[in-house]
């Protein structure tokens, strides 16, 4: 990498991807209320506001409060998610169960490994709140690999499900070194650099397949071939959302277009296309009807990294 990232230059950036993952995360939960149409948003029409933010916001809201220079403190985090977690966002039972016992004082390490009758969570909990954490690490591909692993760790003990963290704060980071540098990465090469710095997995697989997608490929398409999210796992969900990010890279609403036209898992898809995407276009990429129509990240957020800092990642 040919620059050099400052702390608060690391901020900002984690905060534009926030706000481009909040935005994809709150307009794909509209598409899961009945009455509103994929094709409206192919047409330029929007759900009407507000865009309430699901547990995907949350959890990524939590991850940017947590976020300081040297390692990711996982027992800082996991405090932050106990305490702040709200189960009417829509978390799974799993999740809540975890949580709950986070908060109640058990260790994470216990908690997250007990999950799933002691298999660990694959789910996409830990992709769908990781965009942010790839912006911080722009300047290091491998760092923000190591970095993806131990928080996606506080949660998810099954190795497919921090896979898919690490496969999401990579692509995250290649698309915001690219925004960095001014050069957009050429077609599949956002993910064959998260399959490089990916452990052998499905998802790593998958990405591959992904990457070898025609470029007449449509959302339909790839979704039947990679799945959309409706499994909830991180197999299912973070080749197709990357494969957006990486087709759509310089054009968010495009991007989130093909989350809600693939289906299933919409907001969580969403969250994660739009936080990479976001993290190379920055928030003038975002729609400003787009923002305004999300629900208010949550004040204790702006507290965490000051009002200055958090502007640039809150509606008006």
């Amino acid at each position: 990498m040919s620059f050099t990232l400052f702390p608060r230059t690391r901020l900002a950036l984690a905060l534009e991807s926030l706000a481009g993952l909040s935005v994809g995360d709150a307009l794909g939960a509209r598409y899961l209320v009945p009455g509103n149409r994929p094709s409206d948003l192919l047409d330029a029409r929007v759900p009407d506001p507000p865009w309430p933010w699901t547990d995907d916001t949350e959890q990524a809201c939590c991850l940017v409060a947590t976020l300081r220079d040297g390692d990711f403190d996982r027992d800082a985090f996991a405090e932050t998610l106990g305490r702040r977690f709200d189960p009417a966002r829509g978390y799974g039972r799993g999740a809540v169960v975890m949580l709950r016992e986070i908060r109640a004082g058990l260790p994470w390490p216990i908690a997250a490994a007990a999950s799933f009758d002691g298999q660990g969570s694959c789910g996409n909990g830990a992709a769908m709140r990781a965009a942010p954490l790839g912006a911080w690490h722009a300047d290091s591909l491998a760092r923000a690999a190591v970095q993806a692993a131990r928080a996606a760790e506080v949660t998810h003990a099954h190795p497919e499900g921090i896979a898919g963290a690490v496969a999401v704060t990579v692509a995250a980071a290649v698309a915001t070194a690219a925004r960095l540098d001014g050069h957009r990465p050429g077609p599949g090469q956002l993910l064959r650099a998260a399959a490089a710095h990916t452990a052998p997995s499905v998802v790593r697989d998958a990405l591959g397949e992904a990457a070898g997608l025609g470029r007449l490929t449509g959302a339909a398409e790839a979704a039947h071939r990679l799945g959309n999210g409706s499994r909830a796992t991180a197999q299912d969900t973070v080749p197709f959302a990357l494969w957006a990010a990486d087709r759509h890279l310089d054009d968010y609403p495009a991007a989130v277009a093909a989350c809600v036209v693939a289906g299933g898992d919409v907001d969580t898809t969403a969250a994660i296309t739009g936080g990479v995407v976001a993290a190379y276009t920055g928030i003038g990429g975002i729609p400003g009807d787009w923002l305004t129509h999300r629900e208010p990240l949550p004040s204790w957020l702006t507290a965490a990294v000051g009002p200055e800092d958090a502007g640039g990642g809150r509606g008006h």
